[in-house]
């Protein structure tokens, strides 16, 4: 799992023997900044992208993440042989559902992973989704069903990475979207002013005053407004809707936008769990956003209900979505959809993804 921060490659290990689902080993493995830079760069909305690069840059994620997942074997010290097989989800450079001519584009060749480790691969597991028109995200709350319902609560799983989506899980029904941004602003921002990737633990915007008149230009996003099913990408909150939005207030210090920015992230979410899952009796925290104090903070001031982290319920936040994929992979292999109709807006439950033989 290579997520829209870009950060690099989660791996994990995960046994669904006995019914049970458990992680047996995880694996971070980090992208080197150039290939970040790569990627970034191809994910940029309305800019031209040669096929050349292209293709290259799939070959070459495709290679790594084989790479990252013999060594979280080599780590677990279990032989690919006993490896049913592999879920990649690939990384997204753009993500575009809307229309009839819709799609999400993911690259990272699973005919090289599988190749390369010999464990049959998973991939591409969003376009069919789209296919029967839905929205190909978010795909987490199927998972987060199965590991996180609890009978007779209502429990809000928000996942917080790049962008960030809610799963709203009820003993009868399961809602889920992207709320909005995540970490993506906030990491364009730290890396544009501090040099940094991302602002660890929320320190640089603890330095900083939200300009009360930018939070609610940013809120005021018709994205915000827009009823579910709805997801959303880098390729809509960028860059340069963030240079937009900020044209007017430039006697901001760099610090203020910067905190302006996580509130934005924690109104956003709040908001969500506010107007469609007020009843809920927990809220759980999964994604990279979690070691974000500030964030957590703006969470808790505008949320009741408890805010616990999925590790309490026996998941490390870092862990859930690479487990998910794993799940969706197994869902696959056993030809049941992987999908939920109320969450995508599919019209039907389909299987998702293709399946890469491994030798």
């Amino acid at each position: 799992m290579s997520g829209t921060s870009l950060d690099g490659i989660d791996a994990g290990l995960v046994d669904f023997s006995d019914g049970r689902i458990r992680l047996l080993a995880f694996h971070y493995q980090a992208f080197p900044a150039d290939l970040r830079q790569q990627i970034h760069r191809i994910s940029q909305p309305g800019q031209p992208v040669l096929l050349e690069d292209y293709g290259a840059l799939d070959a070459q994620l495709g290679c790594l993440f084989a790479e990252a997942a013999l060594a979280l074997l080599d780590k677990a010290q279990i032989a690919p042989s006993a490896i049913k097989a592999i879920g990649s989800h690939g990384q997204t450079v753009y993500h575009a559902p809307a229309g009839c001519h819709g799609f999400s584009l993911q690259i990272g060749d699973p005919n090289r992973i599988a190749e390369i480790t010999g464990i049959t691969t998973i991939g591409d597991f969003r376009r069919r989704d789209i296919s029967v028109g839905g929205q190909g995200a978010p795909l987490v709350p199927a998972f987060h069903r199965a590991v996180f319902a609890q009978t007779g609560q209502t429990t809000s799983v928000i996942n917080i990475g790049g962008i960030a989506n809610i799963s709203i899980l009820r003993h009868d029904s399961v809602l889920g979207f992207d709320t909005g941004p995540g970490n993506t602003l906030m990491d364009y921002w730290c890396q544009l002013n501090t040099g940094l990737g991302y602002d660890a633990a929320g320190a640089w915007a603890g330095t900083g005053r939200v300009d009360a008149d930018l939070l609610k230009q940013l809120l005021d996003d018709p994205y915000f407004r827009q009823p579910p099913p709805k997801s959303t990408g880098k390729e809509y909150f960028s860059p340069a809707w963030l240079e937009q939005k900020i044209a007017c207030y430039r006697y901001c210090k760099a610090e203020d936008i910067q905190a302006t920015l996580c509130e934005l992230t924690a109104g956003s979410i709040a908001g969500a769990v506010l107007e469609h899952a007020a009843d809920s009796t927990q809220v759980l925290l999964c994604g990279g956003g979690v070691h974000n104090r500030q964030l957590m903070a703006g969470l808790a001031k505008r949320l009741a209900m408890p805010l616990l982290s999925t590790e309490e319920f026996g998941i490390v936040p870092d862990h859930v979505e690479a487990m998910a994929f794993a799940w969706l992979a197994k869902q696959t292999l056993h030809r049941l959809p992987g999908n939920l109709c109320s969450v995508t807006g599919a019209r039907v439950p389909v299987v998702l993804g293709g399946i890469y033989p491994g030798r």
